[in-house]
């Protein structure tokens, strides 16, 4: 059993009735909206296993707006951000139009891209529409980032993305990469890479079993390398020249508070919602399994979020199997919801990992 500092314990601590606190207040801070399932890429390690075309039509963006105008008088707009998501959002060529709507009603909002389609005429209309924050996701050098994405021209594209991004001193941005066996040998030369053309926030996550990814076991780091990821986060954040993350997911034990910028706390269904492409109303759109309490064409978003959110909110059905005699469990409730499949069970524990 690994041993926590006292300091360390009193500051989960804190961290736990901040949780409590927010989890019976549940106020809707950040929502998602998934516009579409298809992209232009097939990444090996998609969650989504998104494709070309797909079998659910795009969500119409009235269809989208009628929800945000639901929620509307609910909340203070300016402290709700809007993330639109996919699938691929620049595949869609009314994120304009849907954009300038949320900024009229005063929500900022951002997209997640692969930046495959963003030119630098499209960045301006898109920041002419309110454009407030963007993630680009880069997964490695030339040859692994390719290798993955599925496409001879997807690391050059998302490198002159980035470099566009530079520029733009309006915008909140930052890079995120998934670490997999194949580029983590390799995260030294990618960090150099980064920092040189500009790049200064840099999340990191590593692969979850869900979607196309549950095909490639052999992306799964060794419990080795995974606590190398950790170390090297540590090590960058130290030289204080780039602001490092690890991703929101799994409690990491004694490398709280030492790889990003908050203690573990999955917030999905707490303060984080998402409607995804066919209406279903969801928390994080990470949870690809059937995880959904309802959906716009039939249900209130207002009334789901304030009623049926329970699974979220009340999570000791999660102490069972692995996390059934865990110490950690009143820190960590579970592990992400990401990491439950249909039947609530764990699909991994980041604690095991780094401390087996």
């Amino acid at each position: 059993m690994t041993t926590l500092s006292i300091r360390k314990r009193l500051a989960l601590e804190i961290a736990r009735k901040i949780r409590k606190n927010r989890k019976e207040l549940h106020p809707l801070k950040q929502l998602f909206w998934e516009c579409t399932q298809r992209c232009n890429l097939h990444c090996k390690h998609c969650g989504s296993d998104c494709k070309r075309t797909s079998d659910i039509k795009d969500m119409p963006a009235e269809a989208f707006l009628r929800v945000i105008d639901s929620i509307t008088p609910h909340v203070n707009p300016n402290e709700v951000n809007i993330v639109i998501t996919g699938g691929e959002p620049l595949v869609r060529d009314d994120l304009e139009e849907v954009g300038l709507a949320l900024y009229r009603r005063g929500y900022p909002w951002g997209m997640v891209s692969n930046g495959l389609y963003l030119t630098e005429q499209r960045l301006q209309s898109l920041m002419a529409a309110g454009l407030h924050a963007i993630t680009i996701s880069l997964d490695g050098l030339a040859e692994d980032h390719n290798w993955m994405r599925g496409h001879p021209e997807s690391y050059s594209r998302a490198m002159t993305a980035i470099k566009m991004l530079v520029h733009e001193r309006e915008l909140v941005w930052d890079v995120v990469t998934c670490v997999n066996r194949r580029n983590y040998p390799y995260l030294d030369k990618l960090k150099t890479s980064l920092y040189s053309i500009g790049v200064r926030n840099w999340r990191l996550f590593t692969v979850f079993p869900v979607g196309r990814a549950a095909e490639h076991p052999d992306f799964q780091l060794t419990d080795e390398e995974f606590t190398g990821v950790m170390e090297f986060i540590k090590r960058v954040r130290r030289e204080k020249k780039m602001h490092v993350n690890y991703g929101c997911e799994g409690f990491l034990g004694n490398y709280e508070g030492e790889v990003r910028d908050y203690f573990f706390s999955c917030n999905a269904g707490v303060s984080v919602g998402s409607v995804l492409a066919d209406g279903s109303i969801s928390a994080c759109p990470s949870i690809r399994s059937n995880f959904h309490q309802g959906n716009i064409y039939q249900d209130d978003f207002m009334d789901v979020w304030e009623n049926r959110f329970q699974p979220f909110r009340n999570r000791k059905w999660m102490k069972k199997g692995t996390c059934a005699d865990c110490n950690f469990f009143r820190y960590c409730e579970g592990n992400g919801m990401h990491l439950r499949d249909d039947k609530g069970e764990l699909l991994f524990c980041h604690y095991k990992r780094l401390h087996s």
